[in-house]
Order: structure tokens, then sequence, then C-alpha cells
């Protein structure tokens, strides 16, 4: 059968354009033993496929020119030749931006979407949920009287670890790009406080005046200014929770910003960076806890869903403009 695919068609400097992804027609094989042949549903866009155009060694391998982009993916199987899937059953797995997949029955899992919508499996409760609640949890060990300062928000991974950290007991404050998400944050997802970055002057400032007790924990999705910003407003004995540095992805250049060894020296600082696959093993923990807080209503979860399968570049470079809250996702 002829299926459309979106291939990396040229290695970007700088930001992405949409001159850097190709639309092709392919002709796929028959299924063999042990495969399925999905059609796309929900396909993820993450700041992480950034990396993964260049040609850099990095935690994933890079995408390959000419090579369809992969990512997450929720499917359903039209034809089986395996034994544990059939006909209709959902699946996930990390598969490539086709319209038409035959994948390894190795390579993808069901999930259950009479429990909750199907995006969930991309968000809450797949990759953002996790590295929202190990980075919280297992790294920013949060206790009751601490404050908790979380940049990006308003993206798929800052909302969730922002209310896990509220669940914990912690005062949390949320930094984003707009009045909107300002409002969102507080008002639909608990936070205590949050600033627009687009509009504050000093942030350092802003950061010291919703924090006049300091920051114990920084989640910290974004880097650069902000990131220099809030860690001078770190406590003794604070924790950095090094996640995200998407205000960098694009740059040809990296910046020069403060030399912030100093500071992590001299208040006694931890400043560990990670991926969620590090605690690969503990996913079912993780699981289990995220759905357990979610059935009890204390953690919500938003997407953004961009509608059309040959608008996932354009979702994609949108991600890096902050044009999502939440989970950035498009249906085919």
């Amino acid at each position: 059968m002829i299926t459309e695919q979106i291939a990396l068609v040229s290695r970007p400097k700088g930001f992405p354009t949409l001159n850097n992804f190709k639309f092709e027609d392919i002709e796929l094989p028959d299924i063999q033993a042990d495969q399925v042949l999905l059609k796309g549903w929900y396909y993820s866009v993450d700041p992480y496929m950034r990396g993964r155009m260049n040609d850099t060694k990095s935690y994933s391998p890079p995408f390959q020119v000419n090579q369809p982009i992969e990512g997450g993916v929720i499917a359903s199987v039209v034809e089986s030749k395996s034994g544990h899937f059939k006909p209709g059953d959902v699946v996930l797995g990390m598969l490539p931006w086709r319209k038409d997949i035959i994948a390894s029955e190795k390579d993808i899992h069901q999930v259950d979407i009479k429990i909750v919508p199907a995006g969930y499996y991309l968000g809450i409760l797949g990759m953002t949920g996790l590295t929202a609640y190990f980075g919280i949890m297992h790294i920013g060990k949060p206790k009751a009287t601490d404050t908790v300062v979380i940049s990006g928000a308003a993206g798929a991974v800052g909302i969730v670890a922002g209310q896990i950290a509220k669940i914990q007991g912690c005062r949390v404050i949320g930094i984003t790009g707009s009045d909107e998400k300002v409002k969102t944050l507080i008002e639909e997802f608990g936070f205590d406080g949050a600033i627009n970055y687009k509009t504050e002057i000093d942030i350092q400032k802003a950061v010291a005046a919703l924090c006049p007790n300091g920051v114990d924990i920084y989640f910290d999705n974004v880097g650069g200014e902000i990131s220099d910003a809030v860690i001078n407003n770190l406590n003794f004995y604070a924790r950095v929770v090094l996640c995200g540095q998407i205000s960098l992805y694009n740059t040809i250049e990296a910046p020069m910003g403060p030399r912030i060894q100093p500071m992590l020296l001299t208040r006694s600082v931890l400043m560990q960076g990670f991926i969620v696959s590090n605690f690969q093993s503990q996913f079912p923990e993780g699981i289990s806890q995220l759905g357990k807080w979610v059935k009890a209503g204390k953690l919500r979860f938003t997407e953004t869903i961009i509608h059309g399968f040959d608008q996932l570049p354009t979702a994609l470079l949108e991600l890096f403009k902050g044009k999502n809250t939440g989970k950035m996702i498009v249906e085919a």
C-alpha cells in the first residue's frame, strides 16, 4: 500500500524551518510474522526532537537525513500477524511520522482508552508525566515547607511538575510567556503565583518578590537568562532539577552566562541533569502514582491539539515559540 511520511531533508542551522522537512509517498511492504499494520492517530511533538535534528552525540541518536522523523505515536491496529494484538486495538510506540505504519510487536504496547483519553498516554501518563514525577520526587525531594519555581511552567512537563509539588505541600511559582498562561497556571492548576517573563523588566526581582523566603527547588525547563535569574534566588541546600534548556536549542553559538559554580558551591546547591529513561526500572511506580492522582482529581492535564497529519512540522516549530499550553499533540 502507498502511504505518506514526513522526512528530515536537511539539518537546520539555528531555528528549523518547514524547508527542513519533506512530505513524500512511499510503498509499504506486506506485514510479516509478529508485525502489525497501524493507522496513526495522535502524534507527539516534543522539545528533545530539536536535538535529534543535529548530527551530534546525545542521549538519543540523531534523526537521519531523508528518513522519517519519529516520536511517540498513538495508533490503531488495522491488520495483525501478531498473537498479542488484534484489529481495533489502540497501541503506543516510538514510531515514524507516517500515516500508515508497520511495527514489530516488541516496539508497541496496548493502551486502554476507556480509562482516560488516548492523548493522556502521550502526556500525563506517558513520558511527560513520568519526567515531571521523577524530576520532582526523586531529584527535587520536596518538603512541605519548600518553595518551588518552575520555568516553562505552562508546558507539558511544567504543568504536571507544579501540580506534583503542590500535592507535596510546596509553594509553587511558575514562569511562563503570556498573561493568559499566568492566569491559567494560577486559576486552573493551583500555582501560588506566576511570572510572565516577556513583560517583566527584571526577572530576578520578580522571582524574589514572589519567593520572599528564597527558592528551595528550581525545576528548569528553559535555561538561559531565566535560569540565571532564578539561580540568584536559591537557598542553601537548594536542588536544581535540570530537565530542559529550550531557550538554547536553536542557538548557533551558546551565549555566555554568569559563572554559576560559586553560587552552587557557597550555598551547597545540588544541580542534577536527567532524562526520564534514567528511571526506566521505576516506571511502574511512576505510572501507578500518576494514575492514582489523576483518578483522585489531584492532577489535571491540558493539551494543545493540532488537527491534520500535514501540520506536524508546523506544530513542532510552534512548540519553540511557546504556542502550546500543556502537551502539544497532532491528531491525524
